[in-house]
């Protein structure tokens, strides 16, 4: 099935191009990171995780949008999710992949990851995040690939294949979960220190991976005409909207919690990330567009007549895919660094360089991705 991936339009062969060219920006941005460590970032003592754990925080939980398309199906035989199903496996499989890259990244230097398999640490949280993150992806490169396979011979996939597709949903679950337990397992960070974070993950996580698989859908709709069919991205939106409602009430609960107990460690940090802290608030601009985002496009979503107009959809989905990106992507790590547990302000704001790899990153995600969109497309062509 992979020659499909070779056979392309002009336009497809640019758009590979200009990933490459970006790949390549990267690279060039990576080795000055490999000669001069962590040094070219941004990060400092006090904020030693920066914008490559932030972005994997988030692409974390777009990672798990294929489970929201998984429990219909399988779970509640909602049939109209089989013809879009594999592209949610597939962009688990490219944002898994995108995790693992800025993971790489943030070590500093890429040799330091043989650490994690050599001297394993089962009493470590990361240990147990390395494991269902890539768990993650080999469940859904086995059942993206076995399931496309039969899909193409028009046969049935074979029966033991249930029992990977079943364990991908409880393992969905956990890779959101672990993620928020690195954070919320820090006593002396007030931001992270809650019992709702790993709820507050998956809600994002339900909102903006689905948003951004129905982003991409579209995309491919307009460029290779393939058909989602009829009320199946409408419906996915559904899910963008309750989620992200879900999310902004744990976030408000969390709010109210913080300032009714005027507990200060914990008041710090919300009060730097939405109004400024002491004279400094470089993420308060990024803060309240998220919220605005996140609220406008709830606005739009809630409406089913809205959900059932294209220009609408899509609007409501970026609106909530970007909002959730600032919130974790952004304000997740600046909001539990800054200001520190002594309460001294050192901010943070991501190098060129620290950019320039993170573009690197993502494009060589993106290229992951449009491959395996170009082979499962084809293939569904192929056979209609």
């Amino acid at each position: 099935m992979l020659e499909k991936a070779i056979n392309g339009s002009k336009i497809y062969w640019g758009w590979i191009a200009f990933l490459l060219l970006l790949m390549s920006i990267g690279a060039a941005c990576y080795w000055q990171q490999l000669s001069h460590g962590l040094t070219i970032t941004g990060m400092s003592r006090d904020v030693t995780w920066g914008f490559y754990i932030a972005q994997f925080t988030f692409l974390v939980g777009v990672a798990a949008s294929a489970v929201m398309l998984v429990i219909p199906k399988y779970l509640h035989n909602y049939q109209k999710f089989g013809k879009i199903l594999i592209l949610g496996e597939f962009n688990a499989v490219a944002m898994v992949i995108l995790c693992l890259l800025f993971i790489v990244a943030d070590l500093g230097s890429p040799q330091r990851l043989m650490n994690v398999l050599l001297h394993p640490t089962p009493n470590s949280v990361l240990f147990w995040d390395m494991v269902v993150l890539n768990g993650y992806l080999l469940i859904n490169i086995l059942v993206g690939w076995v399931t496309l396979e039969a899909e193409r011979k028009q046969v049935a996939p074979p029966k033991w294949i249930k029992f990977f597709i079943y364990l991908s949903i409880p393992w969905a679950v956990s890779i959101h979960t672990v993620t928020a337990f690195l954070y919320c397992g820090l006593p002396g960070r007030g931001y992270w220190l809650t019992a709702v974070l790993a709820a507050r993950f998956l809600a994002s996580a339900f909102a903006a991976g689905p948003a951004f698989l129905i982003l991409v859908t579209y995309i491919a709709k307009i460029f290779t005409g393939f058909d989602p069919g009829k009320g199946v991205l409408s419906t996915l939106g559904k899910t963008v909207v309750y989620a992200m409602c879900v999310n902004l009430f744990l976030l408000l609960c969390e709010v109210f919690t913080v300032f009714y107990s005027q507990i200060p460690s914990h008041m710090a940090h919300l009060q730097y990330l939405f109004v400024g802290y002491h004279g400094h608030g470089v993420l308060v601009p990024w803060m309240w567009s998220a919220m605005i985002m996140a609220v406008v496009g709830i606005l739009i979503l809630i409406v089913p007549k809205n959900r059932e107009q294209d220009n609408l959809l899509i609007i409501g989905c970026l609106l909530i895919f970007i909002g959730a990106w600032i919130d974790k992507g952004l304000g997740m790590i600046g909001g539990g660094f800054v200001p520190n547990p002594l309460h001294e302000i050192t901010e943070y704001v991501p190098s060129q360089l620290e950019l320039g790899v993170s573009l690197g990153i993502y494009a060589t995600g993106f290229l992951v991705l449009t491959i395996l969109y170009k082979v499962a497309i084809g293939v569904k062509q192929e056979i209609e």
